[in-house]
Order: C-alpha cells, then sequence, then structure tokens
C-alpha cells in the first residue's frame, strides 16, 4: 500500500513538472534572459531620458515621447521574459516568445529601412552616435538569434499538452478580441503606412518613432490574440507579468511627460483605454491563475 501510495505521489509529481507539449529548447529561456537584461539597460536610459524631456534614442526623433515609450516598453517586458526560464515547455513560453521574436525582428527591419535617419549616418554628439551603432548591432544580432532558437524549437518533436483546469473565462474572449484587433490594426497601420498613421499619434513622432512604435503594438497584439488561441491561463504565466509590465511603464512615462500629450484628442482617449486594457488582462489573468480551482 506504501509502495502504491509513493509511486502515485510521484507520478502525480511527473505530471506537475512534465505537462507534455513540445520540450522548451534550452536557447529559449537563454535568449529570453539576455533579452530582459538588454532591455532594461536600454530601455531605462531611453525612457529616463524621455521623462527629462530629451529625444534619446537610435534614431533623430521629433520629440521625447516617441523613444521614451519605446524604452518604458522594453524596461515593462522585462519581468515576463526573466519568467520563461521557469516554463517546463514550449506551449507554457510561446504566448510571450513569439511577441517577442517580432519586437526583435521587427526593430531590426525598421532600423534598416530608417538607415538614413540613425545618428551613426547623420552624425551628431558622441554618446548617440555610439547608442545608435549599438543599437543597429545588437539587433541585427537578436533578430538573428530569435530566428534560429524558433527555428530550433520548432525541431523538436511535440507531444499531446495536458491543459490546466484555468481556461479563459468566456466573459473575457469578447473583451480580448476587441482589445488584440485595436493594438494589431494600430502595429500594421503604423508600420506600413506611418506618414498616414503617424499624425493619430498623440504626440510628435518621426517616421522611424512611428514605425517602432508600430513594431510594439504589433507584438502586443498578437500576444493578446495568441492568448485567445492559447485559452489556458497556465500557458500565459509569463505574459500574465509582462502585459501590465508594459501598462504600468509607459503610463508613468506618459504622465511624467503629460504636457507632451494631446490628452483630449480622440487617439489619446483610445490609447489609454488600450494601455488600461493591458493592465486589467494582465491583473485579471493574475488573479484567475491563482484560484484554487487553476
Amino acid at each position: 500500500m506504501s509502495t502504491d501510495g509513493t509511486a502515485g505521489a510521484g507520478a502525480a509529481a511527473q505530471g506537475t513538472a512534465a505537462p507534455g507539449g513540445r520540450e522548451l529548447a534550452p536557447a529559449v529561456p537563454l535568449l529570453a534572459a539576455v533579452v530582459a537584461v538588454i532591455s532594461i539597460l536600454t530601455g531605462a536610459a531611453m525612457a529616463g531620458a524621455g521623462l527629462a524631456g530629451h529625444a534619446f534614442g537610435p534614431w533623430h526623433s521629433a520629440g521625447p515621447l516617441g523613444p521614451g515609450v519605446i524604452g518604458a516598453a522594453m524596461v515593462g517586458v522585462a519581468p515576463g521574459l526573466f519568467l520563461v526560464g521557469r516554463a517546463r515547455c514550449w506551449e507554457e513560453a510561446r504566448a510571450l516568445v513569439l511577441p517577442t521574436a517580432v519586437v526583435l525582428v521587427g526593430q531590426f527591419a525598421v532600423t534598416v529601412v530608417n538607415a538614413g535617419a540613425l545618428h551613426v549616418a547623420k552624425g551628431g554628439n558622441i554618446v548617440v552616435v555610439l547608442f545608435s551603432l549599438g543599437w543597429v548591432a545588437v539587433t541585427c544580432l537578436l533578430a538573428l538569434v530569435a530566428l534560429l532558437c524558433l527555428a530550433l524549437q520548432y525541431r523538436r518533436p511535440a507531444r499531446p499538452y495536458l491543459a490546466t483546469a484555468a481556461p479563459l473565462p468566456v466573459w473575457s474572449r469578447p473583451a480580448l478580441a476587441v482589445l488584440g484587433s485595436a493594438w494589431t490594426g494600430i502595429g500594421l497601420g503604423l508600420l506600413v503606412l506611418p506618414g498616414f498613421w503617424g499624425g493619430f499619434v498623440p504626440w510628435a513622432v518621426s517616421r522611424p518613432d512611428a514605425q517602432a512604435l508600430g513594431v510594439w503594438a504589433l507584438a502586443l497584439g498578437v500576444g493578446v490574440l495568441g492568448s485567445l488561441v492559447e485559452d489556458d491561463l497556465g500557458r500565459l504565466r509569463a505574459a500574465l507579468v509582462a502585459l501590465p509590465g508594459v501598462a504600468v511603464a509607459v503610463g508613468v512615462l506618459l504622465a511624467g511627460r503629460a504636457s507632451n500629450v494631446q490628452w483630449g484628442s480622440g487617439p489619446a482617449l483610445a490609447l489609454e483605454a488600450m494601455v488600461v486594457g493591458l493592465l486589467l488582462a494582465g491583473l485579471s489573468g493574475r488573479v484567475l491563475l491563482a484560484r484554487p480551482a487553476a
């Protein structure tokens, strides 16, 4: 009887540790940790300069909020990236890793397309020129490594994933669909037609600012819509930390530079609602996941 109990406990522990799914490639959590550290260091510099009223970024910006918001988003997503290493399989990491890959590849693409606007091309203060040069090198390297990590990950054999007992509540799905679609649509608009859609950003932006913001908006949309596909809060642990992190970091920056934002405009009101939506989606998900039933 004791032996059977021990075997049962061992099986339960094994089920907890190994829910099935695709084995997580070691390179994925390593990449996530490296990106998190770089994001904190680089993002803090860009966001801090933005709060102080200075535009600090790899290219010429129309004001402090363009690079500042990008830096704040980098800082906000970092805590979630650190949690990727605690995932037991790929299914519990991809909700955050895939949007991160969108950011890495997208930021490098924006950098290449707007190469003429880089400080290293136009010249300027030695600090921003060196930062611009480092940005090009790091974004190129991280984009290539991200694609390589995804290729290695999907070469791993797939097994059935044992879903947790925490599906998304029915009432949350329409709201998540609207929120994800809004971020995705705005992101695509800023990327494809930055001259037109950049005029709807409630602060001054240059073309590379608009496209870089579009990359982040698209990644957020992919992450939110991806949560509907996952339909399992157990798979979203890292993403549920990243979403409110981005919302809080961006909200603090916008509040600190409130004088640079056209708060009375429709786009500003829409942005407020979308940022609050990220915050509520992340926090409510964490609360639901912490329930005993989950």
